[in-house]
């Protein structure tokens, strides 16, 4: 064999070998979400949860497949949201979506100034201190926003022309957040409507019982409670006192009218959630959060409930009736 041949048996191995090196390409990184609620994460998605992974179903990622999402959940318990952050963040997440309003939001801001963070349906990004702006963001959060003008008197006028005869209307808030501006529209359509309200700030399960107790001595004629993450793990305990000293209520989530009100008015939560799903995904894309603008909510849904109607012995006017987006039998 001549001393060449090895030269030659290794130079053809390298020519060989040189297209498959050249084309060779790195193996794409799958983006890895974190997900920080503070209701429970159950087996069964929840219709927010479920219309956040349409959406991303939609535009072409899939959990476990072209994205990697890490669920983290407080259980309705508050304190644990800044803990459940910062292990989001150790994970080098690529985005956080958040939601449960704006201590869920805040946990995110005070773990990360860098990760970009998407708030699903917060109450007030601005007045809560998430972002500069609603139209210019303007650091690393973005997302979707509950707030929207008309919220607190249309609960009042829908209220009122259920049950025309009420004159006394206790109201059930969290003072923090689009709460206060939700009352001052309540007060202004009360004054109109000619309604005295009844004033119960709630912050917590010892509030939430303060306020039944102290209306069973003051007897209004209705309640009203604000949406609220924070304080809408009540909803059944709420919705049964008001059955049971047949009070008529509208609350501000779907939620409460499926536990037993007798009406809920406000934006359409999962829509929002469907929304946060088209930020994370401009997001991995590379757009900045500050340059998304927060978006409101353009779609709200009335739900009755005809079976706590019968309950309380109330007819539904048909002038609200065919205003339902959906009507509980």
């Amino acid at each position: 064999m001549s001393s060449r041949t090895p030269f030659i048996v290794v130079l053809s191995l390298s020519l060989l070998a040189a297209p498959v090196t050249a084309g060779a390409q790195p193996p794409r990184k799958v983006p890895r979400i974190g997900y920080l609620v503070l209701a429970p994460l159950l087996e069964k998605p929840s219709p927010e949860r479920a219309a956040f992974l349409e959406a991303l179903s939609e535009l072409g990622y899939v959990d476990g497949k072209t994205v990697s999402i890490e669920y983290r959940s407080a259980g309705w318990n508050a304190e644990l949201l800044p803990d459940l952050a910062e292990e989001l963040v150790r994970l080098n997440v690529d985005a956080i979506v958040t939601g449960g309003g704006g201590a869920t939001a805040e946990a995110a801001r005070q773990a990360t100034k860098t990760i970009p963070i998407v708030v699903a349906a917060s109450a007030d990004p601005v007045g809560l201190g998430l972002v500069a702006s609603l139209a210019r963001p303007g650091g690393n959060i973005t997302g979707t926003s509950l707030m929207a003008p008309e919220l607190g008197s249309k609960r009042l006028e829908l209220l009122k022309e259920t049950v025309p005869k009420i004159s006394r209307v206790a109201v059930l808030w969290h003072p923090r957040g689009a709460g206060r501006l939700e009352w001052q529209q309540t007060e202004a359509a009360a004054r109109r409507l000619g309604v005295t309200l009844q004033s119960y700030e709630v912050r917590n399960a010892d509030d939430v019982a303060r306020a039944l107790e102290a209306m069973t001595q003051k007897r209004p004629d209705a309640v009203i409670m604000f949406f609220d993450p924070l304080t809408s793990g009540y909803r059944v305990i709420i919705s049964d006192f008001a059955l049971k000293n047949r009070l008529p209520t509208i609350f501000g989530s779907r939620e409460f009218a499926a536990a037993g009100g007798l009406m809920s008015y406000g934006p359409n939560i999962p829509e929002l959630f469907r929304r946060a799903a088209v930020y994370v995904d401009k997001i991995l894309k590379g757009a900045k959060p500050r340059d998304l603008p927060i978006e409101q909510p353009t779609k709200f849904e009335l739900i009755v409930n005809l079976k706590t109607a019968k309950a309380l012995g109330l007819t539904i006017p048909p002038s609200v009736l065919i205003r339902a987006d959906q009507v509980v039998q």
